[in-house]
């Protein structure tokens, strides 16, 4: 059973940056397709980026050169990146793991864009 901690998340003004972590409690970490994911208040949760097993990466339109995903295999933990940030981008991250039959969820961390 994979078990995912996010960290990183806070209050910045905009046009800020703050970097998310996720780690995995998991032996197979690198096998994992893992994945950032957000959800606003009072929208449904949204995919912002994913990178897979062998480093393909792919991002959500509305963060395409702003935000980079990560992963580092020797620590079982994926990051986000997050540069210039707006109002917008306010809302709880999730990070997603995901693999053969299985998907889990960690509990999100908050992100507040504001000044």
């Amino acid at each position: 059973q994979v078990q995912l901690v996010e960290s990183g998340g806070g209050l910045v003004q905009p046009g800020g940056s703050l970097r998310l972590s996720c780690v995995a409690s998991v032996n197979t970490f690198s096998r994992y397709v893992m994945a950032w994911y957000r959800q606003a208040p009072g929208k449904q949760r949204e995919l912002v980026a994913f990178i897979t097993s062998g480093n393909y990466i792919d991002y959500a339109d509305f963060v395409k050169g702003r935000f980079t995903i990560s992963r580092d295999n020797t620590k079982n933990t994926v990051y986000l990146q997050m540069n210039n940030l707006k109002p917008e981008d306010t809302a709880v991250y999730y990070c997603n793991a995901k693999t053969s039959g299985t998907t889990t969820w960690g509990k999100g961390t908050l992100v507040t864009v504001s000044s």
